[in-house]
């Protein structure tokens, strides 16, 4: 199993870790508050009642919350694990009006039920397992709208907190995020690759035809989405880098040291 496909150890991986994803994510303040960020960001640029392509959804937690705050889903996963958990959401919540669920890789974006969509939105670095993001651009013409957004949540090559740990003797989580071939990682006893994109990467691979609209840092004095327990144990100093946080997060060049980083670009074709 260790030696199948990229695609297919992930789709594997991500089933077989569904149950544990939820399970992390609850009584978690520090990934909540990440969360918000993000839907804060796309309230601000999306207008409410349109419809969203989501890509790589897994439990549905985003689109649950998204619907929530006004937007209709197409949600698309490889991980039949993640997409049954959403599902349940779905039908539990009764969102079957507002959240249509598909089991699609978004190396493969033809012929998507519903579009041309209004954006096309990707959290928490789901489009890091790919080497660059060239693969999904090419296909967004034929899925977005002119003058829709993507809003994409992205793993960035410098993390403070993660590269602080070299103070701590851990040098390879350190400096993990700058193998140009990609990190191995291990989920539930299957291996494959992470990349980490640099917004200047990032905004490299977009053609004439996208247009920067914003770029925020996500976590980058606040500790990294996996500390679960920092926020609980540390709250007076958590609070303090929080404030920080949301200070410098915006601006150059805090926005691309954090955990990720939030990038928005306008499809604007110019022919």
């Amino acid at each position: 199993m260790n030696q199948m496909p990229q695609t297919d150890a992930i789709a594997e991986a991500f089933s077989r870790t569904a149950a544990k994803y939820d399970s992390f994510a609850s009584d978690h303040p520090h990934l909540t508050r990440i969360r918000d960020k993000v839907y804060d960001h796309v309230t601000r640029l999306i207008p409410r009642g349109v419809r969203i392509l989501e890509l790589n959804a897994g439990t549905g937690t985003d689109a649950a919350a998204l619907v929530q705050r006004g937007y209709r889903i197409h949600a698309t996963d490889i991980a039949p694990g993640m997409l049954n958990r959403l599902q349940n959401k779905v039908e539990e919540l009764k969102l079957q009006d507002r959240i249509t669920v598909e089991e699609r890789s978004f190396l493969s974006l033809d012929n998507v039920p519903g579009a041309p969509f209004d954006a096309v939105f990707s959290n928490l670095g789901g489009l890091n397992c790919i080497p660059n993001l060239t693969p999904v651009i090419r296909q967004l013409p034929k899925i977005l709208k002119p003058g829709g957004l993507i809003i994409w949540v992205l793993m960035p090559r410098v993390c403070l907190w993660e590269m602080a740990e070299v103070f701590r003797g851990n040098f390879r989580l350190a400096f993990r995020r700058f193998a140009r071939r990609g990190a191995r990682a291990n989920l539930e006893g299957l291996h494959f690759d992470v990349y980490y994109f640099s917004p200047h990467e990032a905004l490299s691979w977009f053609g004439k035809d996208f247009d920067l609209i914003a770029l925020e840092g996500l976590s980058v004095l606040t500790p990294t989405a996996e500390s679960r327990n920092f926020a609980k144990q540390f709250s007076r100093l958590y609070k303090i880098l929080s404030w920080l946080d949301d200070r410098v997060s915006p601006h150059w060049p805090w926005y691309g040291w954090g955990d990720f980083y939030i990038l928005s670009m306008r499809y604007n074709p110019k022919r």
